[in-house]
């Protein structure tokens, strides 16, 4: 009896299961940074802008994923071109590459650069909806 309530159950589960570990690609708007252990910059940038990166507005448009370079594969997206330095920045929105910041010079380069990036996304609907508005706060005040 038990056996036939555990097999009745298990291809439900082993699909669970599956669809937990197998990592999926992403079709919504999202920020990749690919980087690798051990890299300055990329320690830079995350102690710049990384640490404060959830608290802005962009987040709740682009969340934050990071990407091994030398696993560029699984991050099941389409780029236009295989990702060479670290620290770098790849917009995607449907599972597409949209724009790429390459290198980190400061926080204020990056925040302008992925603002020009984030304009190519869909506008976001008028009104008052603080989630969908993009930030105009002094980022340097969210540390």
């Amino acid at each position: 009896m038990f056996a036939q309530a555990l097999l009745k159950f298990l291809p439900l589960r082993l699909l669970l299961l599956a669809a937990v570990l197998w990592p999926a690609r992403s079709d919504a708007a999202e920020l990749l940074v690919f980087g690798r252990d051990g890299c300055v910059w990329c320690q830079r940038w995350d102690r710049d802008v990384g640490s404060s990166y959830g608290k802005t507005a962009e987040a709740r448009v682009l969340p934050l994923r990071h990407v091994d370079i030398d696993r560029q594969a699984a991050s099941r997206v389409a780029l236009a071109s295989p990702v060479r330095y670290t620290p770098t920045f790849v917009v995607v929105d449907n599972g597409r590459e949209i724009g790429r910041i390459t290198g980190y010079i400061n926080d204020d380069a990056f925040w302008g650069l992925l603002g020009t990036f984030v304009t190519r996304l869909e506008a976001p609907p008028v009104g008052n909806d603080p989630a969908r508005q993009f930030s105009s706060v002094d980022k340097s005040k969210v540390r």
